[in-house]
This record gives C-alpha cells, sequence and structure tokens, in this order.
C-alpha cells in the first residue's frame, strides 16, 4: 500500500516508520524532514519526504498532491509547544487536522486514521474503565485536551458528509519511547536544566491517587499496521497493563513520594509557568487528574492487538531516555544538549514562547 503519514518524524511516526516500512511505499509529511534525506538512518532513508507546516493553510494543496494516490492516510501531527501560544497549538492541532480532511477529500483517499488521545475524553466519574463510547468532550483547563476533542468534532462532522472515506480513531494513553527522551526533556523542563537531574529526584510530591494509563509507541504502530491491514471503522483505545501510580512513578525515578494534593501541585505548576521558569502548561495537571482509565477490548478482540511491552516498562525506559538525553536521527526527536538549549533561550526565549520549538 502507498500509505501517507504526516508527523512521521516524532515519537508515534518513528515507529509508525519502523513497523511499515518494509512492507509498503511511505511519503512522510513533516515541518522539517530528515537531512540530508539520502544520509538518514534506515529505516527513515526508505521513506519520500514531503515539506509543508499543517499550521498554515499554504499546507493544503502540497496535502493534496502528496495524498494523489495514497491508499490510507495516517494523521499523527500535533504540537505541544509553545505552551504560552494557545493560537498557534490550535493551528497546528484542530486546525491541521482540519486541512488533512480537506486534501483527504479533494485526494479521495479512502482511509484515514487519525491519532486522537485518551486527553480527548471527558473527565472520569469512576475508577471503572471506560469504552470508547464514553464522550469525547475533553477536560476543562487542559488546552492539549481542549484541541483533542475539538479534532474529534470535526471528524464527526466529516463522516457525517461522507461515505466514501473510512475513518479510524486511535485513542492512546501516554505513548512513550526511550528514543523520544530529548524531545520531552525539551518539552517538560527548563532550557538550562542537565537532564541528569532526572536521577537526582529525592522527592515525588505528587497526589496519592494518580492514575495514568500508558503504552509503548512500538505497540502504538502496531495497532496502526493492524487497523490499515483490515481497514477498521471507529474509535479504537490503546493501552498497556497495568496502569501507572504513584508507586510506579516513584520507583522508575529513584525517589520517595510524598502526597500533596493535587490542587496544591496545579498552583505550584500554574505559578511557575506563568512566570516562565518552567514550559509544562498546569492544563497538563488538570488532563493527569481527570483522565479516565480505558478498557482495550475491542482493539485485542477485532484487531487481535496486544502490547508487547508493558507500561511500567514503558515508564522506565521514558524516564532512562531523559536521563541519558536519548535521541533518533529526526529535527522532532534531535538530541538536548545544555549549550543548543542556552543559544536558543538567549536568541529566542523559551521555549513556551517561540513561533517554532
Amino acid at each position: 500500500m502507498r500509505i501517507v503519514i504526516t508527523g512521521a518524524t516524532g515519537n508515534v511516526g518513528t515507529a509508525v516508520v519502523r513497523r511499515l516500512a518494509a512492507e509498503h511505499d511511505l511519503v512522510g509529511v513533516v515541518r522539517r524532514p530528515p537531512h540530508p534525506p539520502s544520509g538518514a538512518e534506515e529505516p527513515l532513508d526508505a521513506v519520500r519526504w514531503v515539506t509543508a507546516d499543517l499550521a498554515s493553510d499554504t499546507s493544503v494543496p502540497v496535502l493534496r498532491e502528496a495524498f494523489a494516490g495514497a491508499d490510507a492516510v495516517v494523521h499523527l501531527v500535533w504540537a505541544f509547544q509553545p505552551s504560552h501560544r494557545l493560537d498557534q497549538l490550535e493551528q497546528t492541532g484542530p486546525g491541521g487536522t482540519d486541512r488533512v480532511l480537506t486534501a483527504v477529500r479533494a485526494a479521495g483517499v479512502r482511509h484515514l486514521v487519525h491519532m486522537s488521545s485518551v486527553g480527548a475524553y471527558s473527565p472520569r466519574t469512576s475508577d471503572v474503565p471506560v469504552t470508547e463510547d464514553h464522550p469525547t468532550g475533553g477536560i476543562p483547563g487542559s488546552p492539549y485536551s481542549q484541541h483533542k476533542a475539538a479534532a474529534e468534532r470535526l471528524l464527526d462532522t466529516f463522516e457525517r458528509t461522507t461515505t466514501d472515506h473510512v475513518v479510524t480513531r486511535l485513542r492512546p494513553g501516554i505513548v512513550g519511547q526511550r528514543g523520544a527522551g530529548s524531545a520531552l526533556l525539551r518539552y517538560g523542563l527548563p532550557a538550562l536544566a542537565p537532564a541528569g537531574l532526572v536521577r537526582l529526584v529525592p522527592l515525588l510530591p505528587v497526589d496519592r491517587g494518580l492514575e495514568l494509563p500508558m503504552v509503548h509507541a512500538d505497540d502504538v504502530a502496531e495497532a496502526i499496521a493492524r487497523v490499515l491491514d483490515v481497514r477498521a471503522p471507529g474509535p479504537f483505545n490503546l493501552a498497556a497493563a497495568p496502569v501507572i501510580t504513584v508507586e510506579h512513578l516513584a520507583a522508575a525515578l529513584g525517589a520517595r513520594h510524598v502526597h500533596v494534593p493535587l490542587g496544591v501541585v496545579r498552583a505550584a505548576v500554574a505559578a511557575s509557568w506563568h512566570a516562565r521558569v518552567q514550559p509544562l502548561d498546569p492544563g497538563w495537571i488538570d488532563l493527569a487528574g481527570s483522565v479516565p482509565l480505558m478498557d482495550c477490548s475491542r482493539a485485542e478482540q477485532e484487531l487481535g492487538w496486544v502490547p508487547a511491552t508493558d507500561a511500567v516498562s514503558t515508564l522506565q525506559q521514558v524516564v532512562d531516555g531523559m536521563g541519558e538525553r536519548a535521541h533518533l536521527p529526526t529535527p522532532a526527536l534531535r538530541p538536548r544538549t545544555l549549550v543548543d538549549s542556552a543559544r536558543r533561550f538567549l536568541a529566542e526565549g523559551p521555549v513556551s514562547r517561540r513561533d517554532r520549538p
């Protein structure tokens, strides 16, 4: 099959390329292709790269040309920074999704796989894992969640107005892999904070009730491969067992857990974010405290999908990757260094305010 992947150089995108490159003809649509393309590492050198910024309307004709003749489009593009520029995040997230839908319709692509998120769901009301019919109204206070929910509404409209396209929505928990360590450091720590701090956290001050679904990027890629093979419609939850708790987080960090109510944690994060001390907006605390647990029976039964990596191992990979500044050979997952961080901080300001992280 000829498959176009938007965001093919990111956390999920690199895993999808690894999984599909040997079996399919891949086109990667990204803002910053690997350079030089001829020198990219396997399997990135098997991808034909197309440059487009999905935050701009100028991307639509580029997308239409890239999508022409494709059997499927896998839409992964999303932005997490700059967190102080909600207009830009909205243009890349829901706006980029709308542009992809316009190009999918114009090019007549029969199958669209959209990367949604557990963050699209409305707040949890109990400890019972939710199925795919749980409302997707998003978490109040979380721009990421609200934007994911807005993209779901765009898909609803698209499906109501067409019968020629199969739309698949994947809703994974937190997606991790070791190679995304440097990228997570850039988006989650102050620019001048060394990576080694991850290994030196003595205390973990979070609410004892915190529970998070998590899944490895390679397992998400496997789900995408299976969805593409059978052209499965509709939404699929994706998470590995067990649910991540504060005990798992403390063990991965080598820290001692201290219970601090979620409201206090949020206030501290909000104050430091508004002061431009760190780039993580307080909406992520709202999301962490309200996101539901997920029932993944549909993916297991209809796709035969079973995660190869458990959630605790995935978490440990992420923590180790951050501590070791792990990276992959793409601009999005490039290595983080203090010299580069300091240079960009002085030239362009904090990542949470830049036009382009």
